[in-house]
């Protein structure tokens, strides 16, 4: 009975992995005026919805950039992976205010804030594609963009 506990924790353990260490850079038109470069202090948990799922969920928090701390909340859907450690992958997400204090800034400006004043929360929906190589089972690093112009590379650990 032990046993097989051991073998469910361990196998559960491989549907997690993390991203950290986000350098963004905005593409166009910025001129001072947004938070860039590793300010962004992007930290998220993904977890698998089983082990041979093309899917995740994210759970995240960000400084959006207008330095604003957002929660960030998304699907994850690999699209193409190969034998050779590259994949294509898309996260799919709100990035916006939650019920936490640490959350109430993040609709004060720009798109964030379009959205609050229509919809009453201060949001933006983050669509990313991105290239993953897997340097090992547990590092790999990827690059891609925020729609429509926000040039992003991340650092992402596995655990299995």
């Amino acid at each position: 009975m032990l046993i097989a506990s051991a073998e469910t924790h361990e196998s559960e353990i491989n549907l997690y992995s993390a991203n950290t260490g986000s350098f963004v850079y905005h593409l166009t038109g910025n001129y001072g005026q947004y938070n860039e470069f590793f300010d962004n202090k992007f930290i998220s948990v993904e977890r698998k919805f089983s082990e041979d799922s093309k899917y995740s969920m994210l759970l995240g928090t960000l400084n959006n950039s207008f330095g604003d701390r957002c929660i960030a909340i998304g699907v994850r859907r690999d699209w193409i992976t190969g034998d050779s450690g590259w994949s294509f992958k898309g996260i799919y997400g709100y990035t916006g205010e939650f019920f936490f204090d640490a959350f109430s800034h993040c609709g004060d400006h720009g798109s964030y804030n379009d959205f609050r004043k229509a919809t009453g929360i201060g949001w933006s929906p983050y669509i990313y594609h991105a290239i993953q190589y897997n340097f090992t089972d547990f590092f790999a690093i990827e690059s891609g963009i925020i729609l429509p112009s926000v040039f992003v590379v991340s650092v992402h650990w596995s655990f299995r």
